[in-house]
């Protein structure tokens, strides 16, 4: 083969190879380590903005509380959409309801048992509205963590037949700081029958 076609194939597996070692990097466990810890500063530092329940509060602040960081708790879960969709009412601490649209059920396995969980799409008018919502309390509720159940953030993908959720990035809501917020519950389908020692612990 001349040098002048194989120079061309070369930088492109070049190209190739850079790209699968920085995805593959992102995921490794210093990586991984590094992404969860950045997160729980970034929430640090979040939670005594203006709105939050440690605004102004920065003497009082003593750093929130997790588990240790651990990626068998970073899961792809089977997303499984809901044809049927129904209104669903959640109660909030406060005495008062939110409305959520179904969404899809997240099916995954946590120490051999299998689990799902309801994500909720927003409805209530706002910046949040048709964002997606997912609140669920397990075994360590009211033990380790905060009693009233944790979230987790995640993105819709359209067309997508997985969803990952990163436990080690659940949190608490600020009701649990707090009782001037109001924080929804979660739903009945959302309270697991494992324990899931992963992201933020009960504050106080």
């Amino acid at each position: 083969m001349k040098l002048n076609k194989i120079i061309p194939i070369i930088i492109i597996l070049s190209i190739v190879g850079f790209i699968i070692y920085s995805l593959q990097g992102s995921q490794s466990g210093e990586g991984y380590l590094d992404e969860i810890k950045k997160h729980r500063k970034e929430k640090d530092n979040l939670i005594m903005n203006e709105g939050a329940p440690f605004a102004g509060k920065a003497n009082e602040f003593t750093g929130l509380k997790y588990f240790d960081i651990d990626p068998y708790y970073r899961i792809s879960a089977s997303l499984k959409p809901i044809k049927d969709k129904k209104v669903v009412r959640l109660s909030t601490n406060d005495g008062l309801e939110n409305r959520y649209l179904e969404y899809a059920w997240a099916e995954f396995a946590i120490n051999n048992k299998k689990c799902k969980l309801l994500i909720l799409e927003i409805m209530e008018p706002g910046p949040d509205r048709g964002t997606l919502f997912l609140a669920f309390a397990d075994e360590t509720s009211a033990r380790e963590t905060y009693g009233a159940g944790r979230y987790l953030d995640i993105k819709k993908v359209p067309g997508s037949s997985s969803v990952l959720l990163d436990f080690n990035k659940a949190y608490n809501p600020y009701c649990a700081y707090s009782d001037s917020f109001s924080c929804p519950f979660p739903p009945k389908e959302n309270i697991l029958n494992v324990s899931i020692r992963a992201g933020e612990k009960v504050y106080h």
